[in-house]
């Protein structure tokens, strides 16, 4: 019985191709999400490693606020010179240097725009010479405050040159130095890691980068020869005590890629997500490919019952091809897999600014995923067609038709328990516990539910599509042959509806929440002119403050404020908060009621928030702001959410201690009478030195933040094309299968009168039928499931409900385009076959 079944396999190697094809994509996907994440790990251990390779001990003051890698970014504490000479005259030290070295120094190009950056920080620091792995490439470095050295990647990207002056944006407004140095690191590399450096004298990159003279955010140290790392770092933390945290190059270069690794996981997580959506979807063709084997092996297995094969020899027949097929399947996989990493990695690494990305690797977890998940999804994707194999009775070798039609009762009721089930886990999920993973097991759930109950409404719903097409003889084929095997016709176009319903319920929320957000944001904010930026960097674009007051002064403007943000802890919890330079200003930007002015130990908090703490006006709060010391303030006023930025409003002076010491946001409302048109190019004019920033109209603003959304949208639909790609397979294998399975109904139809290209106009409108049903039926799913988690959210604020009418418009559409495609091949197969030989064909 082995044998026979692998001969049977074997000869048939266009039925192994199509069967495997989706386990193969599915499985690229799986081994792609660890090869990629393994590859990155290594090459963030090696970036670390390199990076600390010159500090064997280091000093930093311990944080106001720890932030973790996937949480925003943490502001160091600066330390007093003085640790640095304690640190010096500890046994073991060779030499302590201090060091200013933090995020936030953006230096403007020759063409006048701010070098941007996706993901490496943009380091400002003190210059200290060169070492073992730095090297200067041309000029020196900075001997004076007005001159800046920057490595070699910053100079390439800004298009600079020694001699040039160069604006640079730090916390303070732009500052214009004469660029004297360019410098690199041994094996011609321009940068470690794609980090954009500037270097300034001592005095200037305290100023600028820690806003004040006198202090470092960091002691490196190089301890004597022959000294231990370890035990020198801990004499070092004897000496300055529980306020700093010590430690070795290793610990730090260990700490900091774990860090990293965390947000990897992130996205490792995403990957593997829609691995297993394709895989899902993948079923859903495999199923169907078995279900069509034994339709088309009905007399072969007949004839080995009649010969005495047992029911249980007929299952194992079907499971071992789908054994087969699933580890040659998980194999091909797992090298796409590894050739689908390589290009993430190189595409992280060109987007990062010069990541050198370690050798591509394939990790054992890769390996066994990619086997257990190849073979588990073909197997148990066989299991159904296996039973149903052996289900055929020894007779039906001598019967010509011995699969008929059953029943779509049992499927049906089967189908409306599972969807209600589904439903249940979406409504718990959704109006409940707020359980992402019940919710994540209710669309699961749901969809498996809806593929059950497609098979009843394939029949009316084909058949009307299938009118559109009836004008001719191959037309009215086309539509009889699509709607002639409802289970048939209902995991095909299930398999393209999973996809669609998925990509059209991403878009109804994004497109809800982006249209909530903008009429909250319309009503809410009544500023005209908004001044602000869009972030492209660790860090949001900040300006001058003096800004604001010369936009204060600009005729027909009445009012003017600015918003800072910052992380803070508040009675111990981490959150954001907001501070305004004047209260009243941006209650009066915001159309609401003006607040009174609040002291320096004075801050205002929403309603909201205040009654989810228990807190009322005359609440004292401990605060902690990135630097300095823990605050207490006084509740002096509450507002509405929707009435102010942000939960917690704080003084002015609080500014000072923000990790951000420049305003993000300028609200400006204008006087009566005064037009946009008029006033905002004047204020245009007083951002022209803060290249990040722009003054636009309100609606242009918040049409701005909105293109988030979008970028979303644009995401999932890319990771989500290789579930709808696998569906399109899925249309391709079963036309391909049928027509095999039609061969002797095609030759006698031919024979009657039907030409080459009535036949190939046949399988196509067929492909064309089961597509747009499934494509239908997806962006009905989709935009039910949609629907459903917008209803959900609306006590966060998204109370529009937003059907994005030309999309689905454009999937149907696709999908007819799709179904022409597919059936490419299968039609000229059909249109191929020779009439006699089909007609003979047994």
């Amino acid at each position: 019985m082995l044998r026979a079944t692998l001969k049977s396999l074997l000869a048939r190697k266009l039925r192994l191709v199509l069967s495997g094809l989706a386990v193969v994509l599915g499985v690229m996907f799986v081994a792609g999400a660890f090869v990629t994440t393994d590859t990155l790990g290594r090459t963030f251990d090696n970036l670390f490693a390199e990076g600390y390779a010159t500090t064997d001990v280091a000093v930093k003051a311990k944080p106001k606020i720890a932030v973790a890698e996937m949480d925003g970014e943490q502001v160091d504490t600066p330390l007093p010179a003085s640790v640095v000479a304690t640190v010096g005259q500890v046994p073991g030290v060779r030499e302590a240097i201090g060091v200013v070295a933090t995020d936030g120094a953006r230096v403007i190009g020759s063409d006048g725009k701010v070098v941007t950056s996706f993901g490496p920080p943009r380091i400002g620091m003190n210059w200290v010479g060169t070492d073992d792995i730095m090297e200067m490439r041309q000029g020196r470095g900075p001997g004076q405050d007005t001159e800046i050295a920057v490595n070699e990647a910053v100079a390439k990207a800004a298009g600079l040159k020694v001699g040039d002056r160069v604006g640079v944006l730090t916390q303070l407004p732009k500052e214009t130095f004469t660029l004297v140095g360019v410098w690199g690191y041994t094996d011609g590399r321009d940068s470690i890691g794609g980090v954009q450096e500037v270097a300034f004298t001592e005095p200037v990159a305290q100023r600028s980068m820690l806003g004040r003279t006198g202090v470092f955010n960091q002691v490196t140290v190089r301890v004597d020869d022959g000294a231990e790392p370890a035990d020198v770092r801990d004499r070092i933390a004897a000496q300055v005590g529980a306020g700093y945290d010590v430690k070795t190059g290793e610990q730090l270069a260990a700490e900091s890629s774990a860090q990293f690794k965390e947000a990897l996981g992130f996205f490792n997580n995403i990957l593997l997500g829609f691995a297993g959506v394709a895989l899902f979807v993948g079923t859903f063709l495999i199923l169907n490919t078995f279900s069509i084997i034994v339709a088309q092996r009905t007399r072969e297995l007949a004839l080995m019952r009649a010969l005495g094969a047992g029911r249980r020899q007929v299952i194992n027949s079907v499971l071992v091809e789908a054994l087969v097929i699933g580890l040659i399947a998980a194999v091909l996989g797992l090298g796409a897999g590894v050739g689908v990493g390589a290009l993430l990695v190189t595409l992280f690494g060109s987007m990062s600014g010069g990541l050198d990305p370690a050798p591509v690797g394939v990790p054992l977890a890769a390996i066994l995923s990619s086997l257990i998940v190849g073979v588990v999804v073909t197997v148990v994707a066989a299991v159904l067609p296996a039973l149903r194999a052996a289900r055929i009775a020894p007779i039906a070798a001598m019967q010509e038709v011995s699969t008929p039609d059953r029943p779509l009762t049992r499927v049906t009721v089967t189908g409306a328990v599972i969807g209600a089930a589904g439903a249940t886990m979406l409504g718990v999920g959704l109006y409940g516990t707020s359980s992402l993973w019940l919710i994540l097991g209710g669309v699961l759930v749901t969809f498996i539910g809806v593929a059950l109950l497609t098979p009843l409404i394939s029949k009316p719903v084909v058949s009307g599509l299938g009118r559109l097409f009836s004008w001719s003889v191959p037309g009215r084929l086309g539509r009889l042959n699509s709607g002639r095997n409802p289970r048939r016709t209902a995991i095909t176009a299930a398999a393209l509806m999973v996809g669609i319903a998925l990509v059209t319920g991403v878009t109804v929320v994004m497109d809800s929440a982006k249209s909530s957000l903008a009429a909250q944001a319309e009503s809410t904010v009544k500023a005209e002119i908004v001044i602000g930026g869009e972030q492209n960097g660790p860090r949001p674009p900040t300006f001058d403050p003096a800004v604001l007051a010369e936009t204060a002064a600009v005729p027909g403007v009445r009012a003017a404020a600015g918003v800072w943000n910052d992380q803070a802890l508040i009675d111990g919890e981490r959150t954001y908060v907001n501070a305004t330079d004047n209260l009243a200003r941006l209650a009066e930007a915001y159309g609401s009621t003006p607040l009174p002015a609040l002291r320096p130990d004075q801050m205002a908090v929403s309603t909201q928030e205040a009654a989810g703490h228990g807190w009322t006006v005359g609440s004292v709060l401990t605060v902690q702001l990135a630097r300095g010391a823990e605050h207490r303030y006084t509740i002096a006023a509450t507002y509405d959410e929707d009435a102010m930025p942000g939960s917690y409003l704080l003084p002015p002076a609080a500014t000072r201690e923000f990790g951000l010491t420049q305003p993000i946001l300028g609200f400006v409302r204008l006087a009566d009478g005064a037009t946009v048109a008029q006033v905002l190019p004047q204020i245009k004019a007083l951002v022209a030195d803060s290249p990040e920033v722009n003054a636009t109209d309100r609606s242009s603003y918040i049409n701005q933040q909105a293109g988030d959304f979008d970028t979303v949208i644009t995401m999932v639909q890319v990771l989500l094309g290789l579930a709808i790609l696998i569906a399109v397979l899925g249309v391709v294998n079963t036309l391909a299968l049928s027509v095999l399975e039609r061969t002797r109904e095609l030759g006698l139809l031919r024979a009657v009168g039907l030409g080459r290209a009535q036949t190939m106009r046949m399988v196509t409108v067929e492909a064309v039928v089961i597509s747009v049903f499934g494509a239908l039926l997806g962006v009905v799913v989709g935009a039910g499931l949609g629907a459903a988690v917008v209803r959900a959210l609306e006590s966060d604020g998204i109370t529009d409900l937003v059907l994005p009418w030309a999309q689905m418009g454009l999937y149907l559409g696709l999908a007819a385009v799709v179904g022409v495609l597919a059936a490419v091949l299968p039609s000229i197969k059909a249109a191929r076959l020779n009439v006699l030989a089909a007609i003979a064909h047994d």
